[in-house]
């Protein structure tokens, strides 16, 4: 029987077996999502296949009754950690009314839900770090114990916004966390065409915070890092720059051929890395799952996908008239 990694971290048998199935049912949503795509019943998909054990890993660390997730658009994995349902998120690949995001206004991805506190995010890039930094400063005047996490691309690390950002946070200590999710393509540019450096996280010194690369394939191990990160912010001891680095198995989004950039063998290589199977694997070695228990969990994930896809598909549409509603001021 394998060491139990996770009784090390302060983590229970069921709060892993939570993560494992938070990390299943995006996966499952993912993968119906591009079924209905190709079906034409969805008009776009923007994967998280691959990163799951980042996102779950990730978001378990922090205080979803207190803290603030500002994520970026592969992040289905933090939403359902947070309190998205995965009826919710198809409303939104539907693009239906009840869809809690946008109405159905937005693209998938674009996560916004005010009861749960994640903060709305936007179509270019980046644009959500710098609003992380400002609930922080919100926060740290108002005297709340609370730590904003923000997410974002490799790629995104390359925008005015990170650095502007990680430097509003860094001089006035703010309790940000700025997770890199390092995913190796910015659409298709490689990683060694966007960095000079070896890491994002080398980035951080720059900007006064400690910056750690972690395998974003292990969940418990990004668990670690994000948890210490937020123990440091909660202690007024300023911002961390937590870099994961996995593999985007799926092209950039529905609407990309990735065969034109990165070579089949390339990703079959990842896929032996994929931590669904990796994290299924460790929870079988330490006894807390067979292959039994594995086609429960997933039996009951697929039954949620099956109940969310036909509700969702089956939901209204917003009324062509409200096109309008929220765009201008309303007397």
């Amino acid at each position: 029987m394998a060491e139990n990694r996770h009784k090390d971290l302060g983590l229970s048998d069921d709060r892993v077996m939570k993560m494992y199935e938070t990390m299943l049912l995006a996966r499952r949503i993912d993968e119906r999502m591009w079924l209905l795509n190709r079906a034409g019943k969805i008009p776009f998909v923007i994967s998280c296949q691959g990163q799951e054990a980042a996102q779950v890993g990730a978001a378990f660390a922090l205080d979803t009754d207190k803290d603030y997730v500002l994520p970026y658009y592969r992040d289905m994995g933090v939403v359902l950690t947070f309190g998205m349902t995965a009826t919710e998120l198809m409303l939104s690949g539907f693009a239906k009314a009840e869809d809690p995001n946008s109405g159905g206004r937005q693209m998938p991805g674009h996560f916004g839900q005010k009861k749960n506190r994640i903060v709305t995010g936007s179509s270019p890039v980046t644009t959500q770090v710098p609003h992380a930094v400002g609930i922080a400063l919100a926060g740290k005047m108002e005297g709340k114990d609370l730590v904003t996490f923000t997410t974002f691309g490799e790629g995104s690390s390359n925008q005015g916004d990170f650095h502007e950002g990680a430097n509003f946070a860094g001089v006035h200590k703010l309790p940000v966390i700025f997770m890199c999710e390092n995913n190796k393509y910015a659409i298709s540019v490689p990683i060694e065409k966007q960095l000079a450096c070896e890491n994002v996280a080398d980035r951080a010194v720059g900007y006064g915070m400690p910056g750690v690369t972690v395998d974003g394939n292990d969940p418990l191990e990004v668990y670690k890092a994000v948890k210490e990160a937020a123990d440091r912010g909660r202690r007024g001891e300023g911002p961390t720059l937590v870099e994961t680095v996995s593999y985007r198995l799926t092209p950039h989004s529905s609407d990309d051929d990735d065969r034109s950039y990165r070579a089949p063998d390339e990703v079959a290589e990842a896929k032996t890395k994929d931590p669904i199977i990796t994290f299924g694997a460790y929870l079988k070695e330490t006894g807390l799952m067979n292959d039994e228990l594995e086609k429960e969990i997933n039996d009951r994930v697929m039954k949620l996908v099956n109940e969310a896809t036909e509700y969702a598909e089956n939901a209204p549409y917003a009324d062509p008239e409200h096109a309008m509603k929220y765009v201008y001021a309303e007397k």
